[in-house]
């Protein structure tokens, strides 16, 4: 057995396709075949099962599978690291929720570029979902996303990141704000709420505020995107209201030059926290520009709270 072997073996279970397997780890269909054949003639067991048109593990496939996965990872690891120790450029997989994208994506490149131009850092945004999936095949190093989202599977290891203050954002000018008092959940929610999701707890705060059984209901959304700069971007050119974390209105305006949105005033604040959380592979060893991208966040998001 050796690491090209459980490599092929990876490859395959991934595509669920020799051909395909065969393309991603540049050989032929048939010396993949015999790849997989040698191993599970050394293992004396089989290690795929042939379903129709597709090849998926036996339930030993599955266990060795996740071995090889993280032997590979291991490797991988010892690489980067020499790398590291002789100036060479090492890479940097990671994968960010919304929120911690729109906070902390553009710091984070910076950081990176002035204080460590080895790192080559790969930056991949979308649902929490398919990034925690990716993270799992070993295609992403780490995953930033906020705690509601994530899938707490026992495969997984979250490191809590110091939590941020959710708020109503709006235009500075916004009629509510005109005002020039503090207003209720009651009266933000007379006008469309914008958001990247809410979570149990805040659609319920929102229910408890609206008096009437009428206006309360599952989905207090008129429009929801995992992109924050959008959503802020409309947010300044209407009178929807964004809701989520008030460090967003720091960055968007510092980029504008000028104070384009600011945060409603409650008359009863928000007791409640946006906690996000920076994700690995539970038992994998940790690489250096893994460590400086999670401390620079949790640092980042200290300064913000």
């Amino acid at each position: 057995m050796n690491l090209q072997q459980l490599s092929h073996l990876v490859a395959l279970t991934e595509t669920g396709s020799f051909r395909q397997a065969a393309e991603r780890v540049n050989l032929s269909q048939p010396a993949l075949s015999r790849s997989i054949q040698a191993l599970e003639a050394e293992l004396g067991l089989q290690l795929i099962d042939r379903v129709g048109k597709r090849n998926e593990p036996t339930p030993l496939g599955d266990f060795v599978v996740q071995r090889a996965r993280n032997a590979l990872e291991e490797v991988r690891a010892i690489h980067q690291a020499a790398r590291l120790e002789h100036g060479h450029p090492v890479s940097l997989r990671l994968g960010m929720g919304s929120g911690p994208s729109a906070l902390l994506s553009a710091g984070l490149m910076l950081h990176m570029l002035r204080d460590h131009p080895a790192v080559r850092l790969k930056l991949q945004r979308g649902p929490t979902r398919a990034l925690l999936h990716s993270l799992r095949l070993r295609e992403l190093d780490a995953v930033l996303a906020h705690v509601r989202t994530i899938d707490g599977g026992a495969d997984l290891h979250l490191d809590g990141l110091p939590p941020l203050q959710p708020a109503f954002i709006c235009r500075h000018d916004h009629p509510l704000r005109v005002l020039q008092r503090p207003v209720s959940i009651r009266e933000a929610m007379h006008y469309p709420l914008v958001s990247t999701g809410l979570s149990p707890e805040m659609s319920r705060l929102i229910n408890e505020a609206l008096a009437d059984a009428a206006s309360r209901h599952e989905d207090h959304l008129h429009m929801e995107c995992e992109d924050i700069p959008d959503l802020l971007q409309v947010v300044s050119r209407s009178d929807a209201i964004f809701l989520g974390v008030g460090a967003a209105v720091t960055k968007f305006n510092r980029e504008r030059g000028c104070r384009v949105l600011a945060p409603l005033e409650l008359d009863v604040p928000l007791k409640l926290e946006a906690a996000f959380a920076y994700v690995t592979v539970r038992g994998k060893t940790e690489s250096e520009p893994s460590r400086v991208a999670r401390e620079y966040c949790r640092q980042t998001l200290q300064s913000s709270a």
